[in-house]
């Protein structure tokens, strides 16, 4: 563009900046693709044309945003380009209405996120003084955590290291290409410093070992971790228990105690309380857990998943029993039909989204340290197999924002890989632990769960429909390249940290990794708030709807309208109140003729995806994740039982490491429901699962 004279500009806050003259020629190409008019030459014109007017003017003075703003206006219509002027009209408008909703929500926002994701902030993550009001912004807090994650850089490097590894931090999350999971946004570089979301705890079959993991699920919810189960090694209901001489209430009683405990402990949180519930299906009370949802109040903070066996789902495919083994004396206390259990299981995750399954020889014979023992149970959404004692930090890189002119931004997603590693091996350095069994394991094993969101945005600017066999070669392709620059970037760390301490109990030496950071580096999380805080879609699920209401404050709800779908209708001039109004009570475009195919092709959402295409996604994700995917099969109130039970067998059949379904109305208190105009969200929820799966 040359040299300019405009050195300065002011903002409508009244600070003043350097002047970049280029994002007035990158406002004016937006309004030019959403309506379809103009040229890069003429934005380039148009840019130039009121710079020059700037210029004209005292040299002395310092140009507002809203001058600016104005003179762009004028030169739209100077142009004889009315559409785009009314667009840039609009945009302006929306703005403004945008920067109102956040004075009243009363948080600055410098980073021009969503009100949605204001509030979200400003409800759970931005820190308040002792009088409750906010004390940082979204910059500020982004800054709060890059500076305490970083400080683990001094004890492998220089400060001027330190200070470089915290300035790629904070870019790479302010300019929201990668999130943390909520514990770091949300206590990094404060007296908590609790960082991970994930935990699993070992219950031992003794009233002792029951309550003292009883004790550390408390310690873990307040500090802001989820926990995960596994109740299989407890005596089923009414053995005896010979040091009383009386007998045993069974797994599912003693899981009523936790689950009242987490609604205790969560009233001085700011998450809810979340916990995974796991028992095998050969323990004799799996009917009875099975069954522990179905009055729709009971385990309200809990995920239910039943761990199904090699044994039992081949007995199911060969109409075979199941032995039940009481796992105090070891012995087969009965047999099943394992069609029985599996038909009981499938109804009740059709009629209460719970239980799902999770694959547990599946998730063992891809556990990277078999030597320390076997797997028994997963995180609270179920993408973490964890062994007892371990935690996991999270992070999801925005796939959104890996996008260059239609194509993947293969070398920026390399980079942002690189960082996000290093990110989350510095948050094990840095993590304050509730448990010094936790702290021990954790930082033996150094897992990491680097995973992705905002991929079905990523589908839509690649044009490429989320149902499609081009879609699920995609995932590959992504999740294979993400995999393989996580795990060089942790060989790179471990060349000068040194690899995780159990490397040599693993079957990473085998596999030609003789150092190697962490242990894993991978996994899918469903990004419930952080993909609200980033503007993308959550996680790898489809998208929810194209336009529905989000309820963001008491009595206060907002219109969400995907916004590169209404681009597309502008630039092909079919934007309008009424259509808009259509799209909103219908959810879907899938019937609307006045919609081009190709679009309606391209913008569908989770209950136009058929449920064989879900379970394929999660496959193709999961070839490429060490630790495992958390997805929903969201499914229409008029699917069958029969639908859930194909669903359940070909995750099965295609490897994946669990299935957790959930059908439309299954809920009574579902946050996802379709009003008389339009689709509505609560505030943190995505229309990724349910309402109970969803914890993050």
């Amino acid at each position: 563009m040359g040299e300019i004279g405009i050195r300065k500009i002011r903002k409508r806050d009244g600070t003043v900046v350097d002047f970049d003259g280029a994002k007035i020629a990158e406002a004016v190409r937006r309004c030019f693709s959403a309506t379809g008019s103009g040229s890069p030459d003429l934005a380039e014109k148009i840019c130039r044309s009121v710079i020059s007017t700037l210029e004209s003017r005292d040299r002395a003075a310092i140009p507002d945003v809203e001058d600016v703003q104005n003179l762009v206006e004028e030169a739209l219509m100077a142009e004889d380009l009315p559409d785009a002027a009314r667009a840039y009209i609009l945009y302006r408008r929306q703005r403004s209405q945008l920067r109102e909703a956040k004075k009243v929500i009363g948080v600055e926002d410098e980073l021009k996120l969503s009100v949605s994701a204001v509030t979200v902030l400003q409800r759970r993550y931005l820190l308040k003084d002792e009088t409750g009001n906010i004390a940082e912004t979204p910059k500020s807090m982004f800054r709060r955590v890059a500076t305490a994650v970083a400080r683990a850089e001094l004890e492998f490097g220089s400060q001027s290291e330190a200070d470089q590894a915290e300035g790629e931090f904070f870019e790479m999350m302010s300019r929201l290409e990668f999130l943390p999971n909520s514990p770091t946004l949300m206590n990094a570089g404060t007296d908590m410093g609790q960082l991970s979301a994930c935990f699993t705890l070992p219950i031992g079959d003794s009233i002792e070992n029951i309550f003292e993991t009883l004790k550390q699920m408390a310690r873990i919810h307040q500090s802001g971790g989820g926990t995960g189960f596994s109740f299989s090694r407890l005596r089923p209901k009414n053995d005896v228990v010979k040091s009383t001489q009386g007998i045993s209430s069974g797994p599912v009683s003693f899981m009523s105690i936790y689950d009242k405990a987490t609604d205790i402990v969560r009233q001085g949180g700011r998450r809810r309380g979340a916990n995974m519930g796991i028992l095998r299906v050969d323990h004799p009370d799996i009917i009875e857990f099975v069954n522990a949802k179905r009055d729709g109040v009971s385990f309200r903070n809990f995920n239910l998943s039943v761990s199904a066996t090699d044994e039992f789902m081949d007995s199911v495919k060969n109409r075979g029993h199941l032995g039940l083994v009481n796992p105090r004396s070891g012995r087969v206390a009965g047999k099943v039909r394992a069609q029985e259990i599996f038909e009981l299981i499938i109804a009740n995750a059709w009629e209460f989204g719970d239980p799902g399954v999770i694959f547990i020889d599946e998730i063992n014979r891809h556990q990277p340290t078999p030597a320390l023992g076997e797997i028994e149970s997963t995180n609270p959404c179920g993408e973490m197999p964890l062994l007892p004692y371990e935690s996991c930090n999270l992070g999801s890189i925005n796939l959104a924002r890996m996008v260059a002119d239609g194509h993947v931004d293969w070398a920026k997603l390399e980079r942002t890989v690189a960082v996000a590693v290093r990110f989350l091996d510095d948050v094990i350095e840095v993590n304050n632990y509730p448990l010094p069994e936790v702290e021990q394991l954790t930082r033996a094993n150094r897992k990491i769960g680097l995973g992705v969101m905002g991929f079905a945005d990523l589908l839509i600017a690649l044009g490429i429909p989320y149902n499609s066999s081009k879609a699920l070669e995609t995932a590959e392709n992504v999740m294979r390249f993400v995999a393989e620059k996580s795990r060089q970037a942790s060989v790179k760390l471990a060349e000068t940290r040194g690899s995780f301490p159990n490397i040599d109990r693993s079957v990473w030496p085998k596999r030609g990794y003789p150092v190697l950071r962490n242990a894993t580096t991978t996994t899918v999380a469903p990004t419930g708030t952080i993909s609200i805080i980033a503007g993308c879609s959550s996680g790898i699920e489809p998208l929810f709807a194209l336009s529905f209401r989000r309820n963001i404050m008491e009595g206060t709800e907002m219109v969400e309208t995907h916004e590169r779908f209404a681009e597309m209708l502008r630039a092909r001039g079919l934007h309008s109140d009424d259509l808009m109004a259509e799209i909103a009570r219908c959810g879907s475009i899938a019937g609307m003729k006045a919609i081009p195919a190709e679009m309606r092709r391209l913008f569908v959402t989770t209950t136009e995806v058929a449920p064989r295409d879900h379970v394929r996604m999660q496959a193709s994700f999961q070839q490429h994740v060490d630790n495992a995917v958390s997805k929903t099969v969201n499914l229409p109130a008029d699917c069958s039982i029969k639908d859930v039970g194909t669903i359940y067998r070909l995750a099965f059949r295609l490897k994946c490491k669990g299935i957790t379904v959930y059908r439309a109305g299954s809920k009574t208190a579902q946050p996802i429901s379709w009003g008389e105009t339009t689709p509505r969200l609560g505030l943190e929820d995505t229309g990724a699962c349910s309402p109970e799966r969803c914890f993050y």
